[in-house]
């Protein structure tokens, strides 16, 4: 994603946040990020700062690949961005290039991690509304449902950013229009409350939404095995990595590789993409203008 933009000299608002899910910041971790702001609320697992006039001293990128496991950041001229870093073996088998439309995201390796990388540009007329008090309490779940092989948030990420050509005719190529649409996973007509949270964070049309959940599958949990069955009939080799890899706390990439082992969760189960993006968009355009006519 591209860098924060430069602020405005008048009426200014920017918010930063960061939190620390798989490993706690130590001591001295706390001191190196307090050096960067004098002003924000610190702890060993969070930072959060306001300002209205200046600017964070910091590498929000850096923070991200070097303590905290979310960023969450937003600006009263309409700039939205959402940062998660995770085990890449939790999305190992996932064609990420399929939900990266423009640059509404970036997903990109750092070490053993992946981090994604969310942004939403509103436009002159809906840039702020002041009654919106996003915090990243809101979006950590989505954390856990992607290691959990919940491929929902990234489907809405798509969705939210064809969205914008609805808007914007100009945002991208006309060829555009032709290429399929990623494979639609189960459940999105019944999302989390996460997911809600992040399609609103990120601006996607609920016509849109509502039209790309009308040929999604309900979630259903069947054919999972009982874990005790499951882990009893591992190799020890596959549960001796995994302890070894909780002692060390590497708990998120241990559960992701245990899961991906298991295969066939629900949580990752997704039909294959049939819609161009110019049909869901067209449908969708179609919805709304039926729904404007009752």
């Amino acid at each position: 994603m591209p860098p924060e933009p430069e602020p405005s000299t008048v009426s200014e608002y920017q918010f930063y946040e960061f939190l620390a899910v798989d490993r706690p910041l130590t001591a001295d971790q706390q001191a190196s990020v307090r050096a960067l702001s004098t002003r924000a609320r610190i702890t060993s697992t969070s930072f959060v700062n306001e300002y209205e006039w200046g600017d964070f001293k910091g590498s929000p990128d850096e923070l991200v690949r070097k303590y905290y496991d979310l960023h969450l950041y937003y600006a009263n001229w309409g700039t939205r961005r959402l940062v998660l870093k995770i085990p890449a073996v939790a999305l190992s088998g996932v064609d990420l290039d399929q939900y990266v439309v423009g640059e509404h995201m970036d997903a990109r390796r750092s070490g053993k991690n992946l981090i994604l990388d969310l942004g939403s540009e509103g436009d002159t007329e809906d840039y702020w509304d002041e009654d919106e008090e996003w915090t990243i309490g809101g979006f950590a779940a989505l954390r856990a449902e992607l290691l959990d092989g919940d491929l929902r948030p990234l489907y809405l990420v798509f969705l939210a950013a064809i969205g914008v050509w609805a808007i914007d005719e100009d945002a991208f190529d006309y060829a555009d229009g032709d290429v399929l649409e990623p494979p639609v996973p189960d459940g999105l007509g019944e999302l989390t409350g996460a997911q809600q949270a992040l399609a609103a964070f990120l601006r996607l049309d609920t016509d849109l939404l509502a039209e790309a959940a009308s040929t999604s599958r309900p979630r259903d949990a069947v054919g999972q095995p009982a874990p005790r069955e499951w882990v009893t009939a591992l190799p020890t080799k596959v549960k001796d990595d995994a302890l070894v890899a909780l002692l060390a706390g590497d708990h998120a990439a241990a559960r992701a590789r245990l899961l991906r082992r298991l295969g066939g969760t629900a949580s990752n189960t997704a039909a294959e993409g049939t819609r161009t993006i110019g049909e869901l968009l067209d449908a969708a355009a179609k919805r709304k203008q039926e729904r404007d006519e009752l």
